[in-house]
């Protein structure tokens, strides 16, 4: 075969080569996931399962729901993911459920999915990504990453920007008052308990411009009514969640003691728990509540 000949047949053998179809193999690329995991996700996931409410409501947050195939017990913010399959609660996942709705891509938590139920899906080749946000400045990471992996940057920083500047509103109003009242945040009725230092109500609190009363390194310490009743908090604050009950019987029954400053200056609030302990974008509204709760005549639009 002569020189013209090969060169002919290996033009041919390429328009052969570019011409055949896509195979449909997805792309992927690597990525290390909030807890040093590196594994190859999708370029562009269609089939996501979210493994904690979080994720799910910052998945809608980001506009990016039409990826969701999936979400945990609980997701119930906003409303359409009552229409999602659930896949169990993020403590108790079911994996079953989760592999049959063939996901390409599982997003949790660190703390709080079972590192079982995980290496599980990995040895299924379902990668799961993990994000561990701990307070206001890692759920905004949190928002970017999640942002970045579902090919939604631009909508993901313009959320985080919007959010940095309304905690930034907050404590810029905060820094007008050297008044710091002590707070007593209740999240459980029997038994009492509160939220410590390592949490991200601690950091509200903090931030909102109070005192924690809940003193301790302990996340969520419990409480006798007595132990509450020496600590004179000038504001309590009730953390209500809609599938339980007994918050406004808490509250009457802090009321029936006069001699607390709350009680006296009428400062005993019931709140959606949602705002305070979901690490998401709702959580600076959180933070905004709190500080008006806490500081109303600094935040006059204050609906008590």
């Amino acid at each position: 075969m002569n020189i013209k000949n090969c060169l002919l047949l290996t033009a041919a053998c390429l328009l052969i080569l570019f011409a055949l179809p896509d195979t449909g193999l997805p792309q992927t690329k690597t990525v290390t996931d909030e807890t040093g995991r590196t594994m190859s996700v999708p370029e562009n996931p269609m089939r996501v399962i979210a493994l904690a409410p979080s994720i799910t409501e910052i998945i809608f947050d980001l506009g990016q729901e039409h990826r969701l195939k999936g979400a945990t017990m609980f997701s119930n913010y906003p409303p359409e993911t009552a229409k999602l399959p659930k896949v169990g609660s993020y403590v108790h996942l079911d994996l079953e459920k989760i592999v049959a709705l063939k996901p390409d891509l599982c997003i949790g938590i660190k703390d709080g999915n079972p590192i079982a139920v995980v290496r599980r899906l990995d040895a299924l080749n379902i990668p799961v990504y993990a994000v561990n946000p701990t307070n206001f400045d890692s759920v905004t990471k949190t928002i970017l990453k999640i942002g970045t992996l579902l090919n939604s940057p631009d909508r993901a920083k313009s959320l985080a920007e919007n959010l940095t500047k309304r905690i930034s509103t907050v404590k810029s109003k905060i820094s007008n008052t050297d008044y710091r009242p002590g707070v007593f945040f209740q999240i459980g009725i029997t038994p009492i308990v509160s939220a410590g230092y390592s949490t991200f109500t601690h950091e509200m609190i903090i931030l909102a411009g109070g005192r924690n009363l809940a003193q301790g390194p302990t996340p969520y310490p419990r409480f006798s009514r007595e132990q509450v009743l020496s600590l004179m908090p000038d504001v309590i604050i009730i953390a209500s969640m809609a599938r339980e009950g007994g918050f406004e019987q808490a509250k009457a029954t802090w009321n029936s003691w006069p001699q607390l400053p709350a009680v006296q200056n009428n400062r005993i609030f019931i709140i959606d728990a949602d705002l305070v302990n979901r690490p998401t974008s709702r959580l600076v509204q959180g933070l905004e509540t709190i500080a008006k709760l806490i500081h109303p005549k600094l935040f006059p639009e204050c609906e008590n």
